[in-house]
């Protein structure tokens, strides 16, 4: 299931169904959200019309964004040959759409635009505002573009960014530089040893090719180790599950959406409610940051999580101070085969270790030819036009 809306058959726009589009049904992928319809449109929707662009219609995702590539939705989702199929990145690959905008959580769009060879860029935090997201963890999930090429994921991403004062974590400027006039050629670039030895013989080939492309137009790679990897993503498992119960503790079967009809009390509303309308994976990653920000459990998993995000942030930091760019894999393979949604969980967490460097200090990172490249805050417009260069070589 590609659409879980479609809005408009001529739309040159899709956007993830945890992105409020007015009057237009919002599930982000559970059942707890069944027939919920907002009253307003997220600042980028909006942006976007106002600037000439048609909402195609709502791209079904995981359950609130929180999987690998959409497989735990309530709606379903596509397969092809047991493999797993993004809805957002199937439709931009296949020119359904000239576009879309993905909300990259947990580094989903990142996986499926490797999947699909088309580019994704999730930009440096704050510069996108987030208002009108069906939020999880605020401090690390970030609009992004999905496209075919750089060209249109800048022409893109110039409409949406700039201030917002509905965000309050939004960037005071008010407009961003998304030209491609950036060079390859003198750049340095490093690849992280630990986010490409374990991958599949088919994403360590991209990485070579890929290195190989920006030596061929002027760079200069060297490969570093990073040595706080197993930190960075227990930090951000933490924190991501924090945020994530605190924020879907509104949705109780009172206010809106389904409401379990197996209740004698408000205690049953809540309970049932929230066991009918939720799976596995949300309600594992609930209780892991219900736990996390418990009586005695809060200054030795949350507080100790921020401290080693600061660290992680700056140890990052550092590497940008002697390279231009960090070139690693997008994931651990270009295709996921169907599981057990029961193993979810656990599937999600290894598999950002190679999502959780972007994702915990808010640098933009840009999936391109099927491999990741990062560059520090507010240089996005280096990633686009290294995406741009070497698009076609």
């Amino acid at each position: 299931m590609r659409y879980i809306t479609e809005i408009n058959k001529n739309g040159n726009i899709a956007v993830d169904d945890n992105i409020l589009v007015k009057d237009v049904l919002a599930s982000a992928g559970s059942h707890i959200l069944d027939s919920f319809a907002p009253l307003f449109s997220a600042e980028a929707v909006e942006r976007l019309e106002k600037s000439g662009y048609t909402i195609s219609g709502k791209a079904n995702v995981g359950e609130f964004g929180l999987d690998l590539l959409g497989e735990t939705s309530y709606y379903g989702i596509d397969t092809e040959n047991g493999n797993l199929k993004n809805a957002a990145a199937s439709l931009v690959s296949s020119g359904d759409v000239e576009a879309a905008l993905c909300v990259d959580l947990n580094g989903a769009p990142r996986r499926a635009a490797a999947a699909e060879d088309i580019i994704f860029i999730k930009p440096t935090y704050s510069t996108v505002s987030r208002y009108g997201v069906i939020a999880c963890a605020c401090s690390g999930e970030q609009i992004g573009v999905m496209a075919k090429n750089a060209k249109k994921a800048a022409e893109i991403l110039s409409v949406i960014a700039g201030h917002d004062d509905k965000d309050g974590t939004s960037d005071l400027k008010e407009a961003y530089d998304y030209s491609l006039n950036d060079t390859v050629k003198g750049k340095k670039v490093c690849i992280i040893k630990e986010l490409v030895e374990d991958a599949s013989d088919e994403v360590k080939k991209s990485v070579a090719d890929y290195k190989q492309k920006l030596i061929d137009l002027g760079a200069t790679v060297e490969e570093i180790s990073f040595k706080n990897l197993d930190a960075a993503m227990s930090a951000w498992q933490i924190l991501l599950s924090a945020e994530t119960c605190n924020n879907l503790s509104k949705f109780d079967g009172v206010k809106y959406g389904y409401r379990t009809p197996n209740f004698k009390n408000i205690d049953d509303i809540y309970v049932n409610t929230r066991t009918e309308g939720m799976g596995f994976l949300a309600k594992a990653t609930i209780l892991y940051g219900s736990d996390a920000l418990s009586k005695g459990r809060y200054e030795i998993c949350y507080d100790k999580a921020m401290r080693i995000r600061r660290v992680i942030t700056e140890e990052i930091k550092k590497i940008f101070e002697n390279y231009d760019i960090i070139l690693t894999a997008a994931a651990s393979s270009k295709q996921f085969e169907s599981y057990d949604l029961k193993d979810s969980f656990n599937k999600v967490f290894e598999e950002s270790k190679y999502t959780v460097l972007a994702s915990l200090s808010g640098c933009p990172a840009v999936v391109t030819n099927g491999v990741q490249l990062m560059a520090d805050s507010f240089k996005d417009n280096t990633l686009l036009s290294i995406a741009n260069a070497t698009w076609e070589v």
